[in-house]
């Protein structure tokens, strides 16, 4: 039976600001070592649900919990040890000078003793495949090497999530595969369950499951296959659909039949490739 490692039970916020609720009796779970993608166009309540997940606000009505935690003031501090947060901007997040430096920085104000530490630091670098990179500069690092740095700084800190709040959309193609592919490997690997906030569809192809927020609330769930056959339906909200549904489509309509709907160009192109050119 799946293990939910985090719960939203009837979650509202309003900004004083605002005569609208960003976030609206949202419930749902989060289970453990599942890649979850949060989407929605501007407004939809995504970033609010990012600030709530890590404490950075409360709920104004009904309750979440992490990891069997109920979120309020007395437990922030204990919840945010359990949640690792990987933001927009990777430039905004170092502090070091050096790549290990900045891994390490996390750690030391931890307190974590200097041996531990040394291999938290290698290790958690290891793992995004930017192990020889330890003694570089930050800033001599292309924006993909610079959030998979990011991500192992999360990592050294040992949490049981990892929340990624827009982190591919300052990044190019290459920067985002990249990304993208760490994570794959690590929610593989068992160590962490992901949660994506994002508004790029293409991101969220890649995940287990997806929920699409709408005025916040949450409009429907599904795994990726199952939201991107309502195709129409999330464009009329504002999103767009990956490249190779849009293709797949466009071949259908053109009279080349599939035998299922592609998320990725390359198993979209091997089908191609084998049932109609290689003949």
């Amino acid at each position: 039976m799946e293990k939910a490692v985090v719960t939203l039970d009837n979650v509202s916020y309003q900004y004083e600001e605002s005569d609208q609720f960003a976030l609206q009796d949202v419930s749902f779970d989060i289970y453990e070592g599942e890649w979850l993608a949060i989407v929605g166009h501007n407004g939809s309540g995504k970033s609010t649900m990012a600030k709530l997940l890590n404490g950075l606000q409360f709920p104004q009505k009904g309750e979440i919990t992490v990891c069997g935690l109920k979120l309020n003031e007395d437990t922030v501090w204990k919840i945010r040890a359990l949640i690792g947060m990987v933001f927009q901007n990777p430039d905004n997040q170092f502090v070091g000078t050096t790549v290990q430096d900045d891994v390490a920085f996390g750690l030391e104000n931890h307190g974590v003793e200097r041996d531990i530490m040394i291999h938290r630091v290698k290790d958690s670098l290891e793992k995004v495949k930017m192990g020889q990179f330890l003694n570089q500069e930050p800033h001599h690092l292309s924006g993909g090497q610079k959030q998979r740095v990011a991500i192992a700084s999360v990592l050294a800190l040992r949490p049981s999530i990892i929340i990624l709040d827009e982190a591919t959309s300052m990044l190019d193609p290459r920067g985002r595969e990249e990304v993208l592919e760490t994570v794959r490997l690590l929610k593989e690997e068992k160590i962490l369950t992901v949660i994506s906030i994002t508004h790029d569809l293409e991101e969220a192809a890649k995940a287990d499951r997806m929920i699409v927020m709408n005025k916040g609330q949450v409009y429907c769930e599904g795994t990726p296959e199952e939201i991107f056959s309502m195709d129409e339906e999330l464009i009329r909200l504002g999103l767009d659909i990956p490249f190779p549904v849009k293709m797949g489509k466009a071949f259908r309509e053109k009279g080349i039949e599939l035998s299922k709907q592609y998320l990725s160009e390359e198993e979209l192109v091997t089908e191609l490739w084998t049932s109609y050119f290689n003949k």
